[in-house]
């Protein structure tokens, strides 16, 4: 009987590995669910495939941090590419810092110690978050910093990402900094409409980032963090070690990458991509000849 029950069990546990997944014999890249976080992607994916005969696995649209962070812990993607403040504060869940290379080391730190995770060096820019208006709003009310535009707040609409409201380097930090009460509760929307909503006077004020494309196309005002409430956000490749040890082509693509891209790159093949419809592919293998990759 209990030979039976054993020789049951291990006809069961067979059957459920020969079900299960393989691991793909190949680089998984993931990427957030907007437009730079695809061309950051699409990047590294290209760049390792420069320096490798092995083709590169593209995951992306992952939602936010949270799905992302959750992959690549589990092994469903090897990298991605995530933004100092937002491993700080809302995945690792340390106090609000804004030394840039403190948060750096922290971030470091904990991301091996926790997850054998490397922390890659910065890309070259920082995408922090965005407080933007319309342009006519800001010339007829005079408007160049967050704390002028406190008194206006009230008969404002706010729009805003899903994650932003909740993040605690976020909308409820930032309005008790600053005193900003709005009219009604903030409308959440996918990243990607939040423009088209200030555009269309959907909305008055939006959290959007400092190299988003429509900022400069559709002539916008970002209002002054004069508070210093947000922290760091520099551009970081995210690597699991095992994946590093495995490819070694994704260290050295992440190593060539290294300070390539400035802010004004990224507002660039933002706009490419979003304001002029492209493919990232080819935005990005545009920008990778530019620069010698």
């Amino acid at each position: 009987m209990r030979r039976d029950i054993a020789l049951a069990l291990a006809v069961v546990c067979a059957l459920a590995a020969g079900c299960s997944a393989p691991r793909p014999d190949h680089p998984v890249i993931g990427a957030k669910n907007f437009t730079e976080q695809v061309v950051l992607g699409e990047l590294l994916a290209q760049e390792i495939e420069s320096r490798s005969d092995v083709d590169v696995e593209r995951r992306f649209y992952l939602a936010g941090s949270y799905i992302c962070h959750q992959a690549l812990t589990a092994g469903r993607i090897d990298a991605y590419v995530e933004y100092t403040g937002t491993a700080l504060t809302a995945i690792l869940k340390q106090p609000v810092e804004r030394d840039p290379q403190r948060v750096l080391a922290t971030v470091r730190n904990l991301y091996q110690s926790k997850y054998q995770i490397t922390v890659g060096p910065p890309l070259g820019f920082e995408n922090t978050f965005a407080m933007v208006i319309r342009g006519d709003d800001a010339q007829r009310l005079h408007l160049t910093t967050l704390s002028q535009a406190a008194q206006y707040t009230p008969q404002w609409r706010l729009g805003v990402g899903y994650e932003f409201e909740q993040r605690p380097d976020g909308l409820p930090g930032l309005s008790a900094a600053y005193g900003l009460k709005f009219l009604g509760p903030p409308r959440t929307m996918d990243l990607g409409l939040l423009y088209r909503a200030l555009e269309a006077r959907q909305v008055d004020m939006i959290a959007g980032n400092s190299t988003d494309g429509p900022i400069q196309t559709l002539g916008l005002t970002v209002l002054e963090d004069d508070k210093k409430y947000f922290p760091p956000y520099q551009a970081v490749p995210l690597v699991q070690d095992k994946a590093l040890q495995r490819w070694p082509a994704i260290g050295e693509a992440i190593q060539s990458l290294a300070g390539k891209i400035t802010a004004r790159d990224m507002r660039a093949m933002n706009e490419a991509v979003d304001g002029e419809h492209r493919d990232p592919a080819d935005v990005v293998r545009e920008f990778r000849k530019s620069k010698g990759l």
